[in-house]
């Protein structure tokens, strides 16, 4: 099937049609995750074509590079289902591929990038006084103050550190993770099943599985609450705040969009789709500080923050199976890889990634259709080709 065209003719042959029901397996995400809101509604985060933030070439040659023994580096990208990979070094683009049907102007899925996403607009708001880390969640949406959530703080849900029961199992989906789906119009209503909705999706999370502030526990849900708590903190909706506090000052080339239930609630946690020069934008402010000529988008004492959470949390946390041994923490919906330069990382499920060496002033920007949303053999061969990267650029 992999070599049959999807979504091909007028209509489509049945066998190769993508559905609400498919999307997210292979091989139909190798189509669906660039043509996301031909699929689930979405609401636009608009750029402004005037800010463009142009980005010129060095190319550098890493048709050499070794990732493995026997493993060249394009051997790398087609065995990790590359889309897209963009990378920056000093400000410029000296790598760069499309594939899979993809452009310099198509937008694919971010997965749970996304929330790194949302981790810099919560800093700016955090920084303008219209978002507090310390409030309970509750203080901003009372709809939740009767489940688990209860007494959990924003700063908690940022760090997943938030005491909820919640199965996040991806390859062999959960219960939990179905309905969420479902709230979402990420997968399909059953027969006679009544429709529901992200936000009326939070009364079912009751139970609580240790203390809010403990280990690091990996919810999705968490993050798509923050997007409710920061529309109500500043009444206004999150793509358009997206946009106005990051897309336009940023300079996005192109406008991105967020996936949307049935009432307009955004998915946070996982549906933001944009392009992967955009994406690489995003880490290129980082590398500057979280300034673009001059002016600040993103505060820098927040930037350096990322690198302060708990390595202990982590080390008790959800995704040790998928990075092993290496020395990681989680903070703001970032991950921090230690060491004498750190990396700053962003990660979605199918093999979505940001990763950012300030040091370095490397940027790589890699969007993906692999076959297992949660893979460790995927995710660990990454860190390996993103370290040779560093390596040959340094």
């Amino acid at each position: 099937m992999n070599d049959v065209k999807l979504m091909h003719g007028f209509p489509p042959a049945a066998a190769t049609q993508v559905t609400l029901a498919n999307w997210r397996t292979p091989p139909f995400n190798r189509w669906s995750f660039h043509h996301v809101r031909e699929i689930v509604p979405s609401a636009d985060i608009a750029n402004d074509p005037e800010r463009v933030w142009r980005l010129s070439s060095a190319p550098a040659d890493l048709s050499r590079l070794q990732v493995d023994p026997g493993l060249g580096f394009e051997d790398f990208l087609q065995k990790t289902s590359t889309d897209a990979l963009v990378i920056l070094h000093r400000g410029r683009i000296v790598f760069e591929t499309l594939r899979n049907g993809m452009t310099r102007d198509t937008q694919h899925i971010f997965m749970s990038v996304s929330k790194s996403m949302l981790g810099l607009i919560a800093g700016i708001l955090e920084a303008k006084g219209q978002f507090d880390l310390g409030r309970p969640v509750a203080d901003l949406v009372p709809e939740v103050a009767d489940t688990a959530y209860k007494g959990a703080s924003l700063r908690q849900l940022l760090d997943m550190r938030a005491g909820i029961a919640f199965d996040e199992s991806h390859n062999i989906p959960s219960p939990a993770i179905i309905a969420y789906r479902k709230s979402t119009l990420w997968g399909p209503m059953d027969p006679g099943e009544a429709p529901t909705d992200l936000r009326g999706f939070y009364r079912s999370l009751k139970q609580s599985d240790g203390p809010h502030g403990g280990r690091m526990h990996y919810v999705s849900p968490n993050t798509d609450l923050l997007g409710w708590a920061i529309e109500r903190a500043t009444g206004k909706r999150y793509a358009d705040l997206a946009s106005r506090l990051l897309w336009k000052p940023l300079g996005a080339e192109r406008s991105a969009y967020i996936t949307v239930d049935r009432f307009g609630a955004p998915r946070c946690a996982g549906g933001y789709c944009a392009t992967a020069h955009d994406l690489a934008r995003v880490g290129q402010l980082i590398v500057q500080d979280g300034k673009r000529d001059g002016a600040e988008i993103v505060p820098s004492a927040w930037i350096d923050d990322l690198y302060s959470g708990d390595r202990a949390a982590w080390d008790k946390g959800d995704f040790i199976p998928y990075y092993g041994d290496l020395p990681i923490h989680y903070r703001s919906k970032w991950y921090v890889r230690h060491g004498a330069s750190p990396l700053l990382f962003g990660m979605g499920i199918h093999g979505q990634n940001l990763f950012v060496d300030r040091k370095r002033e490397l940027v790589i920007a890699k969007l993906s259709s692999q076959p297992l949303p949660l893979d460790a053999e995927m995710i660990q061969l990454t860190m390996r080709a993103v370290e040779k990267i560093r390596e040959a650029l340094a």
